[in-house]
């Protein structure tokens, strides 16, 4: 328990630093070849993560199945639509965008589950966040974030990620499966789907600088590999609740690190939106109040002693 508040930190920079070492890795490196990179060492990481844990292999072809296309959108999709908006839009820019992930869960859980109908909070949280994504975009001066086609990637990137999440809870979940054999399967055949691609379809010369190896290598060992094994310590400790405000610092590291490493400047309306969505993720977060068991009763009493 006392390395849980370490693990958090740790899994915070891991996460927020994740966009730099992108930005890093496309100085010699496509999109999908950055792709390749994080999810190759990502599961060399985990690999070994899992032997030393000695976490059980997975013989459930259905669950193999479920979990690969989770692979697919939680792993080979959106890393890959970051990496391809990166080439158009700041690393500060796609971190706060990133922020939008919790409110794309709870959008798609809202169309997809709808035994789960949605709360005040929920509805309110979603409008005041999309707000945000608006600021962040600025529509009203087209061009000063950037690329409106690297925005929009970043958007379909944390929309796959609220599709994998709610396809990982309704299929993948219930399973009961451990926690180290699904990420390790998950990135492993996320890497596998990529490399292919890699080899028949990416005709992009890598050129291999100290500087890109070290950013995959950050990327993959931290960013995708050992951070799945702290978000899974965290949400066992503290709750899913507790865990997942990891995402209100993400955005931070990100923007911190995009303008005193790499240079970049931020307009005033990217923060400010970036602050806007996290509002919308707070509110939505806020569970419904209900009435106390005793309201009936209370009810009855106040009508009883109330003048006529």
């Amino acid at each position: 328990m006392r390395s849980i508040p370490l693990q958090f930190t740790a899994l915070a920079l891991a996460w927020g630093s994740s966009f730099l070492f992108i930005k890093e890795g496309l100085a010699g490196l496509s999109p999908a070849q950055v792709t390749a990179a994080r999810l190759t060492i990502g599961a060399l990481t985990l690999a070994v993560t899992a032997a030393v844990l000695r976490a059980p292999l997975i013989r459930d072809r259905r669950a193999v199945a479920h979990i690969a296309v989770v692979a697919v959108l939680l792993c080979v999709l959106p890393f890959t639509l970051f990496a391809w908006a990166e080439q158009r839009i700041d690393s500060a820019v796609a971190s706060i965008i990133n922020s939008t992930t919790p409110l794309m869960t709870v959008a798609v859980t809202l169309v997809a589950l709808r035994s789960e109908r949605p709360s005040r909070n929920q509805l309110r949280g979603l409008m005041i966040g999309f707000a945000g994504v608006l600021v962040v975009l600025a529509p009203w001066q087209l061009g000063a974030s950037g690329s409106i086609a690297g925005q929009l990637a970043c958007l379909a990137a944390t929309a796959s990620y609220g599709v994998a999440f709610v396809y990982l809870r309704r299929f993948v979940t219930p399973l009961g499966l451990p926690a180290p054999s699904v990420a390790l399967y998950q990135v492993a055949i996320g890497a596998v789907l990529i490399d292919g691609w890699i080899l028949l379809g990416d005709r992009h010369q890598a050129v291999a600088s100290p500087r890109v190896v070290a950013a995959m290598v950050a990327l993959g060992v931290f960013g995708t590999g050992l951070a799945y094994l702290w978000n899974t310590n965290i949400v066992a400790a503290w709750g899913a609740a507790a865990g997942s405000s990891v995402t209100y610092l993400t955005p931070v590291v990100g923007v911190l690190l995009g303008v005193t490493v790499l240079g970049e400047r931020l307009t005033w309306n990217q923060p400010v939106g970036g602050l806007v969505v996290i509002a919308g993720i707070v509110l939505s977060r806020v569970p419904a109040r209900r009435p106390p068991d005793d309201a009936p009763d209370r009810a009855v009493r106040s009508a009883r002693t109330s003048p006529r």
